[in-house]
């Protein structure tokens, strides 16, 4: 039986649209560093946040490596510190979010940047980003958590590294 040349030449590049898509599957889940959700940060009892001495008081924490760690408890229908206040850090340093959730399944998106994780009850995911850039980045919740889901968001105001030593010290801009 003759195969056509045409035939062959369709046979031979659906196969390589094959071998092209495996190929960026395989890039896609190994390539740029893309992570699942793991325990790295550890768990908490989610119906009792403030038997954990780290969610006791959300906020920001100076690190022993010169870095700052900021604890966020995402709840129904705002992040805390982020929603009523805005998490102030400074900008050139690595800030690490622990965030952890008390009743749903919540997400912390900051917007515009690569900082997006999926926030589960009494798993405390944890990210690290360097803000290269001052200025005031959105925090919202892209995992649907309730009627007011469309309301739940926050900033994260980044300010110089400078202006951040200055303020943590007490002082103010004249």
């Amino acid at each position: 039986m003759e195969i056509h040349r045409f035939e062959k030449l369709w046979f031979g590049a659906s196969l390589l649209l094959i071998v092209v898509l495996i190929a960026t599957i395989v890039y896609g889940a190994v390539g740029p560093g893309v992570a699942m959700v793991d325990d790295s940060g550890g768990t908490v009892e989610p119906s009792n946040l403030t038997a954990s001495e780290n969610f006791r008081e959300p906020g920001v924490y100076e690190a022993q490596d010169g870095g700052y760690d900021v604890y966020v408890r995402a709840q129904q229908f705002s992040f805390q510190p982020g929603s009523s206040s805005p998490i102030r850090v400074p900008a050139d340093t690595e800030i690490t979010f622990y965030v952890t959730s008390s009743d749903v399944t919540h997400g912390f998106n900051v917007v515009g940047t690569n900082v997006n994780t999926m926030v589960i009850p009494g798993q405390v995911a944890e990210i690290t980003v360097n803000f290269d850039e001052p200025g005031t980045y959105r925090i919202a919740c892209n995992e649907y958590c309730g009627a007011a889901h469309h309301a739940m968001e926050g900033t994260i105001e980044v300010v110089p590294r400078s202006q951040y030593e200055l303020q943590s010290q007490g002082v103010t801009d004249q």
